[in-house]
């Protein structure tokens, strides 16, 4: 397994500290210290392998923590904050990821036996220890980068290998829950998706529910569990999120912009921006302003 966790970081080694594309589709790669926004995000579905260092990722009041060797699932949009750490000899944090498509996924399942359902509320990320048939995959999928002739032809192929074997390990019935839409995990995330579409809009969870076709009380106790926030919460940080964004490109002022993503009070906003970021929305912005500097200097 260490011959082939070596392999896969000399193949990774020009990632750079941020998501850096292969080549490949839905893989990408990223290495060393990441600015501190970029962490703070609305996570999409994905199998991501931690090849050196560690990483965090704290949803809701949840924490994860995950080592080289080991790799995670999220099954739906997640607004997270994440942390990574160099390795203790000092190498760079690196890791590797494919972004779940639902219909590969579904295609993947046709040719497979019907399997059960996951869990009953379930979370919808998790973390496990990777294995040799699993690497073995990984590496062959990178090796591509190359070989770029050859991706049409085998990147495909490799892609069902990856998504074959995390099927086969303790987070596949999230992998199967994606893509199969009598799930209650499949349910939420439409109603995610149609948070994440219309997160300034006012929220109804009456509607949602309906549109998951889940009880209120049953679609609050599966949207808990798959993204560890109750739907209010959830498009509060995606608000908050986007805001973050729209400062740090100038796209307007703390009012303008608490506005223009639903807040009815400028001070409200402030408030719980301050609440999820450590500080004011200002102080916020011109400290991750002045980080960005030191970084291009």
């Amino acid at each position: 397994m260490n011959e082939k966790l070596d392999e896969l970081r000399n193949l990774a080694s020009k990632a750079e500290n941020r998501r850096t594309e292969t080549g490949i589709p839905r893989v990408a790669m990223v290495q060393g210290e990441i600015p501190e926004h970029q962490l703070a995000a609305v996570y999409e579905p994905m199998v991501n392998l931690i090849l050196t260092g560690s990483k965090t990722m704290t949803l809701g009041e949840r924490t994860f923590h995950y080592d080289p060797a080991t790799y995670f699932v999220i099954s739906v949009d997640l607004p997270a904050v994440g942390a990574v750490h160099p390795a203790e000899d000092g190498r760079p944090y690196l890791a590797i990821s494919l972004t779940l498509d639902p219909v590969v996924v579904a295609n993947l399942l046709a040719d497979l036996p019907k399997p059960a359902g996951g869990a009953l509320y379930a979370a919808g990320f998790s973390v496990a220890p990777t294995t040799e048939d699993l690497l073995d995959a990984w590496v062959r999928m990178l090796r591509l980068m190359e070989r770029p002739d050859e991706v049409p032809a085998l990147a495909p192929a490799y892609e069902r290998e990856i998504l074959f074997r995390v099927l086969q390990g303790p987070l596949g019935w999230m992998l199967r829950d994606i893509a199969l839409p009598e799930t209650a995990l499949s349910r939420v995330g439409i109603a995610i998706r149609c948070i994440r579409e219309n997160f300034a809009n006012p929220l109804r969870v009456d509607d949602l529910a309906d549109m998951a076709a889940l009880s209120v009380s049953a679609f609050h106790r599966h949207f808990k569990a798959v993204t560890a926030l109750s739907p209010i919460q959830y498009q509060k940080r995606v608000r908050l999120l986007h805001a973050r964004s729209m400062l740090l490109a100038g796209e307007g002022n703390a009012t303008s912009v608490a506005f223009s993503i639903g807040y009815e009070s400028a001070n409200q906003f402030s408030r719980e921006y301050a609440r999820l970021f450590g500080r004011p929305p200002l102080k916020d912005i011109a400290n991750l302003t002045h980080a960005l500097g030191r970084k291009a200097a």
